[in-house]
């Protein structure tokens, strides 16, 4: 049997579905898009819940970048609605913005202790700068110190603890190292020049970009089912050779059926609840930096903006070890040089294929933020389409 497509791509989340819109588009290529989920967007799926409220199925995402090409092609698929994120921390029952930063400073220390730390500060390291608390700590007054322990304690240490599953001990000094303090009262937590939420949602967004009359969409479909990798280097789908780019967004280590053994990672278990009231907290996000087994709880009307009169949905986000389960989502790839070196074995088996292409959080073993792999797929997507894909 003949295959009747010129290119595959597996996933229709953000990496797969700018892809296969560029193959689509720009090479003019039949293009099959398998996706294992019963609907589109990857995590950024969104939907209303039972009760009418717009959630985010998969946690909250907030779009923002300072990439004018990402935000430009993007645009083409959806209006924008103005959304400047906002997060709170709840610190032992203050809420103060994160990242930490003038506000926060008084609201953890008093209007004149404040006052007097933010004058060091900005005769320090100036107006509007992001210092690092290994940058605090080298300052040899011993008040900036103690700011530095401050932050470190009760808005980075039990936040991180929670959300990796680490001791003290084990946590990366070189991440801690990066923990800013931002001096400056603009609260949001972004400072991308653009910023927002798709008007409509993002699963409106997705469906417009798939909406190709080359773009081929087959939900429910698991590429371990219809793709074969042989020992020669060479691809099957369906039982048929097929020579086209394979552009792969999903677990790398399942594609060759971990056969060096699973890639470590966190999933999210996500606690919605309804409340029928107008809001239920303050701010579209609130972390629990210092209580309490979420991290986070998330108000998704204050991200959509949607008008829902004595009704609302949050959800409580609970991070747990990646087991593999059926039921789980791998989210947070886990990064040491141990598991670098383990999915480097991986790559080398994907390198043996010529025309297949990892790209993605879970095909590369990276995190990235929206913006960043919508980038790198438009970057792949020029690449395929110079070769003639």
């Amino acid at each position: 049997m003949q295959n009747t497509y010129d290119c595959l791509v597996i996933g229709a989340g953000f990496a797969g579905a700018v892809t296969a819109r560029e193959l689509a588009e720009r090479a003019g290529k039949r293009v099959l898009v398998l996706e294992r989920r019963d609907h589109i967007a990857g995590n950024a799926y969104d939907r209303p819940d039972a009760h009418g409220i717009l959630i985010h199925q998969y946690g909250p995402h907030i779009f923002h970048t300072s990439n004018e090409r990402v935000y430009r092609y993007l645009s083409r698929f959806t209006q924008w609605r103005d959304y400047q994120h906002r997060v709170v921390a709840q610190v032992h029952g203050t809420e103060m913005p994160v990242p930490f930063n003038l506000t926060s400073l008084e609201l953890a220390f008093g209007k004149e202790k404040a006052a007097a730390l933010e004058a060091k500060l900005l005769a320090a390291y100036g107006p509007e700068k992001k210092v690092t608390i290994l940058e605090l700590r080298k300052n040899g007054d011993p008040e900036i110190a103690a700011l530095a322990d401050y932050v470190y304690e009760n808005v980075f240490l039990h936040y991180t603890m929670k959300q990796w599953g680490q001791t003290p001990e084990e946590i990366d000094p070189n991440t801690t190292a990066r923990v800013p303090v931002f001096l400056s009262r603009d609260d949001r937590y972004f400072q991308d020049p653009w910023q927002g939420m798709p008007l409509e949602s993002y699963t409106s967004l997705f469906r417009r970009m798939l909406d190709h009359p080359n773009i081929t969409v087959e939900l429910g479909a698991d590429a371990q089912d219809r793709l074969s990798l042989k020992e020669d280097g060479t691809v099957e789908l369906d039982g048929a050779p097929f020579a086209g780019p394979v552009v792969y967004t999903g677990a790398v280590d399942e594609l060759f059926g971990c056969r060096y053994g699973r890639l470590p990672y966190r999933t999210l278990e996500f606690r919605f609840e309804h409340y029928p009231v107008d809001f239920w907290q303050s701010h579209g996000t609130v972390n629990y930096t210092v209580s309490e087994e979420w991290t986070r709880i998330t108000e998704f009307k204050y991200l959509t903006g949607q008008e829902a009169p004595g009704s609302t949905t949050i959800a409580k986000e609970i991070s747990h070890p990646y087991t593999g389960a059926a039921e789980e989502t791998p989210y947070y790839a886990i990064i040491s040089p141990e598991n670098n070196a383990l999915y480097g074995r991986y790559k080398a088996l994907a390198d043996r294929y010529a025309g297949l292409h990892l790209l993605g959080r879970l095909a590369e073993y990276k995190y990235y933020n929206m913006d960043a792999i919508v980038a790198q797929a438009l970057a792949l997507s020029d690449t395929l389409v110079e070769k003639g894909a």
